[in-house]
């Protein structure tokens, strides 16, 4: 079912003429596959809900060798689909939502918080912003963020572009305040 897996890693160096040591760092783990339900109403998306969960272990533990760290070193987490042009929001959803998540979780230790995500429709070259949060307490806001995301072949009419982003910080030169890292509890997903 998967036409191509591709990973990105994206490196922040320099922000508002400020040197960023160590860099911020994203890694992107995308896969292209079939969608088995495109063109037709599925009542039963059980084979979409499968995928996402065989999906969520083989790309979350892609993003963090990407990294190079070890697993319990990633910070924040997300996830995204595109559709093609014959499938659904609700294929996307039944890739995303049901059992994506434990396997994803796994692969970054813990992830007590929700995992953000976001999906739409879409043709060939399609770019979505994969929403991130701390995966361990959503009140963290210095790791509110996001990374561009883009396949330029993908998704086809009858395929789903699916992607997982792990990062090892949060942004570049975060101030805003809120609920530090040192001062996360873990237990709840939100502090």
């Amino acid at each position: 079912m998967i036409r191509k897996l591709l990973t990105v890693i994206e490196e922040t160096h320099r922000e508002a003429e400020q040197d960023i040591r160590p860099p911020t760092r994203k890694a992107a783990a995308i896969a292209v596959i079939a969608n088995p339900c495109a063109g037709r109403f599925v009542e039963d998306l059980g084979e979409l809900i499968a995928l996402g969960e065989m999906l969520g272990g083989l790309l979350g533990e892609r993003a963090v060798r990407a990294l190079g760290i070890q697993p319990g070193q990633a910070h924040s987490y997300g996830k995204a689909a595109i559709v093609g042009e014959d499938g659904e929001l609700e294929h996307a959803a039944a890739i995303l939502h049901p059992k994506l998540g434990a396997p994803l979780r796994a692969a970054v230790e813990k992830g007590a918080a929700l995992v953000p995500s976001a999906k739409k429709r879409g043709g060939m070259g399609t770019e979505i912003d994969v929403p991130l949060g701390h995966k361990d307490a959503a009140f963290v806001r210095s790791h509110f963020d996001a990374m561009a995301v883009r396949v330029a072949d993908a998704p086809r009419r009858d395929e789903i572009v699916v992607a997982v982003v792990v990062t090892d910080s949060g942004r570049p030169l975060p101030r805003i305040g809120g609920l530090a890292v040192a001062d996360i509890v873990g237990k709840d997903g939100l502090r």
